[in-house]
């Protein structure tokens, strides 16, 4: 049913079994030159009644489809029997309950049929319920509530087998058949896993078993067992025997039966509301990606990458996982927003503070962190490729996501400060699927370690190739041009009134213009509130006066206003490491994340005391000084790179994982009535 709706779309699928009891040691495709033998009966079978559609024998399910894909031309792949092939990239999981036998004995293999627990259909996209017409309303409702309590009312549904006419078998099969066997008496044998549902189903069309005989599921018959079947069927008079279809693969080669042999060729209809089984399970094919992020200069590169993933795959789900803040930058350009709210005194995860860190453990950390490992269970199963961009704890959290190794768009760790761990080696080489390097000589430190890592250019420097980041026309009078950047963490309300003390002083010794770029996690009027003195002016472009000084008030993207600015006085991180790279000289204020700092951006950076004379000196210094502003222009333009790294990661999602192919797929299955372009 499954593989032959598939078909009717335009799309070439194919099917992937392990070809339980065949011969086969390596992948290999059905009818192409091994012996029938080698595949197992279910894969013969399915290889007459879907004529057109390769199947693929293998005990790796992934070098099957990996077969399929390079000799076949497969788009899409159903695997056979695989919920338990952990190691298997899905995108949807379909599990089958037998309405007649749902759970055996209750007991887990050895000591019963259950491979696992009921508890573990949580992670099936879809529940069937089989043979849902073999048994009664009431039994048929308590297994359905059961399953619903653990997977979701919406996503279980329910089946029956039809016969659609009967064939008969005579070494071959024999052309034509029959509409019905009703009336006929005959001997039934089977070796399947529920031969009580095969004999129910014939008498349900009416055929009188006169005997019945069951073998072990997947049973190779021999000339005596059939000889016997035969015989029996003599004594009794019977019309013909009947057996299953699979049956038919595991007779004996060259034997043709001495009295007529029929089997029912048999479909599957899903009960009651096919229409929305369809939907749903084409939903569930829609390309899901997940944009994660672990700081808000992080999260800025990660809305750039979200929105070029949502230009190349319009069809495609994105969803965003910030572990700072409240994800405000993601929602804000129209994605969903899966992260728990993460907003601590420190304003993130603090690596240079002990006493911050020690306020964060205080306000709650642990608990955040817990929350956030709940998020990510949210999406498991659920979600496609994960995208980090931040550093390898983002990169550890999202395993607890789905979509396998997730990719790491690496902005943090760097062999101009130090080198990684031998931990976060480990876990880059074998938990991470990608990694782009924020600089060359990281990325060649990283592949010394086997670490599948490529450098191609600066993620950060990818904010300022958007089309939100035009240069912005500065207002006011002439004078040099001064950029202000409190940051945009919730420190920057405490220190924004220092920047306008340096202002205040750089404007008394050289005609200049100021702009405080806002940070879209702070709050304006916030800030503001906590300058006393200076008087607040709307009406046209936002601003600050006091005495003849005025600063302007921007919340627009810090790559347009940089661009035609000449200095930079910053209290930030990425947004310091952004303007360095536009070529703008840099101030900033000593402290120990800011030293760190200094070992990327080197002589583009200019840290002195946390204080505004200092600050304004350094600046007055810088501008003054033709030579020295270029030399720290040229040095931020060298240490920082180029934009490109985001464009690089696209292409990987669209051909190394696929996703291109993978949209098209969907959009031919959904018809183009859904998706679109939404986040």
């Amino acid at each position: 049913m499954l593989v032959q709706e598939i078909a009717g779309k335009n799309i070439r699928v194919g099917i992937v079994s392990r070809g339980y009891k065949g011969g086969a040691t390596a992948p290999e495709i059905v009818g192409r030159s091994a012996p029938g033998s080698f595949a197992g009966d279910e894969p013969l079978l399915l290889h007459h009644r879907l004529p057109g559609v390769p199947i693929a024998v293998a005990n790796d399910r992934n070098e099957g489809i990996s077969l399929l894909g390079t000799e076949e031309g497969v788009e899409l792949a159903v695997a056979d029997d695989a919920f338990q092939h952990r190691r298997l990239r899905r995108e949807v999981d379909i599990v089958l309950v037998d309405a007649l036998c749902p759970w055996g004995n209750g007991r887990l293999f050895p000591a019963g049929l259950l491979r696992e627990s009921a508890e573990a259909l949580c992670r099936a996209h879809l529940v069937v319920i089989t043979k849902a017409d073999q048994v009664s309303s009431g039994r048929l409702e308590d297994l359905k509530s059961e399953i619903q309590n653990i997977v979701g009312a919406d996503r279980v549904f329910c089946s029956r087998l039809v016969v659609s006419r009967w064939d008969r078998w005579d070494g071959t099969w024999e052309p034509g058949g029959s509409d019905t066997m009703s009336g006929k008496s005959v001997v039934a044998f089977s070796a399947i896993g529920n031969p009580a549902s095969f004999r129910r189903s014939l008498e349900q069309q009416g055929v009188r078993v006169d005997g019945e005989y069951c073998f072990r599921d997947h049973h190779r018959f021999t000339e005596k067992d059939l000889a016997k079947l035969c015989g029996k069927a003599s004594l009794l008079g019977s019309d013909a025997l009947v057996c299953s279809e699979k049956d038919i693969y595991n007779l004996p080669s060259g034997w043709v039966p001495p009295m007529p042999l029929f089997v029912p060729r048999v479909r599957t209809e899903i009960v009651g509301e096919p229409e929305r089984f369809w939907k749903t399970l084409w939903g569930f094919l829609r390309p899901r990606i997940v944009v994660a992020s672990n700081g808000y200069g992080e999260d800025a590169v990660g809305v750039i990458l979200g929105k070029k993933l949502r230009d190349a795959l319009p069809q495609a789900q994105i969803v965003a996982f910030s572990l700072v803040g409240a994800g405000k930058p993601y929602r804000d350009a129209g994605f969903e927003v899966a992260s728990p709210l993460a907003e601590t005194p420190s304003g993130g995860i603090v690596k240079y503070n002990i006493l911050d860190f020690v306020r964060d453990l205080r306000f709650g950390l642990i608990g955040i962190i817990r929350e956030q490992i709940r998020g990510w269970k949210t999406l498991r199963d659920r979600q496609g490729p994960v995208f980090c961009v931040g550093d390898v704890y983002l990169a550890l959290q999202a395993l607890w996501g789905l979509g396998g190794a997730p990719a790491l768009v690496a902005t943090a760790k760097t062999a101009y400060i130090a080198g990684h761990l031998g931990i976060e080696r480990f876990v880059l080489k074998h938990r991470v699927s990608q990694v782009w390097a924020r600089d060359e000589e990281t990325a060649a430190e990283l592949s010394l370690s086997g670490v599948k890592d490529r450098f191609a250019g600066k993620p950060i420097m990818d904010l300022s190739s958007t089309s939100e980041a035009a240069t912005l026309e500065w207002t006011g009078f002439g004078g040099r041009r001064i950029l202000l950047l409190p940051g945009s963490r919730s420190r920057a309300y405490g220190e924004f009134p220092l920047l306008l003390d340096a202002a205040s002083r750089i404007e008394n010794r050289i005609a200049s213009r100021f702009l405080a770029v806002i940070a879209p996690t702070i709050d304006r009027d916030e800030l503001v509130a906590r300058v006393p003195g200076w008087e607040s002016l709307a009406g046209g472009f936002p601003r600050l006066r006091k005495g003849s000084l005025e600063v302007f008030l921007y919340d627009g993207a810090l790559p347009g206003a940089a661009r035609s600015a000449d200095l930079v006085i910053g209290l930030g991180g990425t947004a310091n490491q952004l303007c360095a790279g536009l070529g703008v000289p840099v101030v900033s204020v000593v402290e120990k994340g800011k030293l760190v700092q200094k070992r990327i951006l080197q002589d583009a950076e200019r840290l002195v005391p946390k204080d505004a004379g200092a600050l304004a000196d350094a600046a007055c210094e810088i501008l003054e000084n033709q030579a020295l502003w270029r030399h720290m222009s040229e040095t931020g333009i060298t240490r920082l790179g180029r934009p490109g790294a985001l464009d690089e990661v696209v292409r990987f999602a669209l051909e190394d994982l696929g996703l291109a192919l993978k949209q098209s797929v969907y959009t031919r299955l959904a018809g183009g009535q859904e998706g679109g372009r939404t986040g």
